[in-house]
Order: C-alpha cells, then structure tokens, then sequence
C-alpha cells in the first residue's frame, strides 16, 4: 500500500475555495466595530468607556476584551465568554450574568450594585479589591 501526502489526494482548488466559504461565514467577519448584539465577536477588543447601557451581549465572546470603566448598567450577559476580560472600573449595576465565564477577569474597582450574577464562573477571578476568587469557588461565588 502507497500512502501519499495529503497534498496529492485534495483536488488544488479545495485551499481557495475552503477559503472563500470560511471567509464568507456568519461571524467570521466580527470586528471590534461591530454593533453591540448577541453572539457578537469582541474578543480582544478594546471597549475602554464604551457605554452599553441595556445592552443585549448574550452568547458574546468577550475574551481578553478590555471594558476598563465601560458602562453596562442593565446589560444582559448570560452565556457570554468573559475569560481574562479587563472590567477595573466598570459600571455593572443590576448586569445579569446567568451562566456567564469571568474566569482570570479583572473586576478591580467595578460597581457591582445589584449584579444578577446566576451560576457565574469567577475561578481566579480578581475581585473589586483586588481578592483573587478561589479555583475551588462554587458558581456564582468568589471565594
């Protein structure tokens, strides 16, 4: 039995066209300017003041985003990936977290006034006065 490389069983248009389609897919496109919605695309952008009062950011992923003092009053962020966010000095009051990931988030200094925050993961999570929450924290809890 001959095993040849892969390379030489893929038809040659395959690479641009796999291309073409994953370029052309719903959400491949996000960018950091991309209006506030569910599922939206803001990992690693920088949020810095943004005002996303009432904002509906279900299912978004928000990894490494930085939304030092940006106002989510109200937001609603269930499922959403918060995972190494920057929030030091966010404005979260009455924010709805549901079953939300701020695992290693930075919440220094935020306002958590009335926060909903469900079956939040907050592992190693640095808390408003700079506690960081226990690995072993039970959800919606920082140890």
């Amino acid at each position: 039995m001959t095993i040849r490389p892969i390379s030489a069983r893929v038809p040659r248009l395959a690479g641009p066209a796999l291309a073409f389609f994953l370029a052309a897919a719903p959400g491949a496109m996000a960018a950091c300017s991309d209006p506030a919605g569910p599922g939206v695309d803001w990992s690693g952008c920088n949020l810095t003041d943004a005002i996303l009062t009432d904002a509906d950011l279900t299912n978004a992923n928000l990894t490494d985003a930085n939304l030092t003092r940006a106002n989510l009053t109200d937001a609603t962020l269930g499922w959403a990936d918060l995972t190494t966010a920057n929030l030091t000095g966010a404005n979260l009051t009455r924010a709805h977290f549901g079953a939300s990931i701020l695992v290693y988030a930075t919440l220094k200094g935020a306002n958590l006034t009335d926060v909903d925050w469900g079956e939040v993961d907050l592992r190693g999570a640095t808390w408003t006065d700079g506690h960081i929450c226990a690995e072993t924290s039970p959800f919606g809890a920082c140890d």
